[in-house]
């Protein structure tokens, strides 16, 4: 956390005591609980006691920098309204995108932040309300660019299928429900079905697919490799990496 300037560093353990209870807000750290996390809705690959840890400070972060954000009031219509142009930002760079997707958020009351990951949080991203709007913290771990975009669309789905807020959090079946909503949004299930059956993988003709889909090669490949339809060695070349939050 202090690597980041999260909180000041220090090898003082009284100062490191007085700025985490300033970073989370309270006057003792034995305040802080599991109630810290039960209301977040968060892709991760891990739940240990480390990684509840990590996510409890990874979204503190999130909230205190959603503070500065101005959004209009929540709108789930208008954000439903919003996905294709969303979805079309995954052929750009981020220095292109990153802008007009916090735009866009915004606009549907969601504060969208970017954060670095935290190691041991096993985090990919986490979604939850704070006051009048929604937080969307997003990291773009291991730099994948497919594994950001899933990320982003797996905690829209959260939030248009009313699981952020839940009182204790996410069920595994609100989890698996938002990785389907994210697959079918970036890549439809009957049209992806279509692809396959080709049997045809090479370079070229998942170039030609993603863009008649209007996406990234990147995802294509990554959803072959998750799918089990090629090695997760191979395609990586038209895998884009991305340095957001970082």
């Amino acid at each position: 956390m202090a690597e980041f300037g999260w909180v000041p560093f220090t090898k003082v353990t009284k100062e490191k005591v007085l700025n985490l209870r300033k970073f989370f807000g309270v006057v003792k750290l034995s305040l802080l609980g599991n109630n810290q996390i039960t209301n977040i809705a968060c892709r991760r690959l891990s739940i240990t006691e480390k990684s509840d840890l990590a996510l409890m400070a990874w979204a503190q972060q999130a909230r205190n920098l959603a503070r500065d954000i101005d959004t209009y009031h929540i709108n789930i219509k208008g954000l439903l309204a919003i996905i294709p142009e969303i979805r079309k930002m995954t052929t750009l760079e981020p220095e292109i995108f990153c802008k007009d997707l916090k735009k866009c958020f915004a606009d549907n009351g969601i504060a969208l932040v970017f954060l670095p990951h935290l190691n041991g949080s096993f985090l990919h991203g986490a979604s939850f309300i704070d006051g009048n709007k929604i937080v969307v913290g997003l990291t773009a771990r291991g730099r994948d660019a497919d594994k950001f975009w899933f990320s982003l669309f797996h905690e829209t789905a959260h939030i248009v299928l009313g699981h952020v807020g839940q009182l204790g959090g996410t069920s595994e079946a609100d989890e698996k429900s938002a990785d389907q909503l994210a697959r079918d949004t970036l890549i439809p299930e009957e049209n992806f079905k279509q692809f396959v059956i080709e049997n045809d993988f090479s370079e070229n003709h998942v170039v030609l697919y993603a863009k008649s889909q209007g996406i990234s090669p990147g995802i294509v490949v990554g959803r072959l490799q998750r799918d089990g339809f090629i090695k997760y060695n191979s395609l990586n070349n038209l895998k884009d990496k991305y340095d957001i939050g970082a």
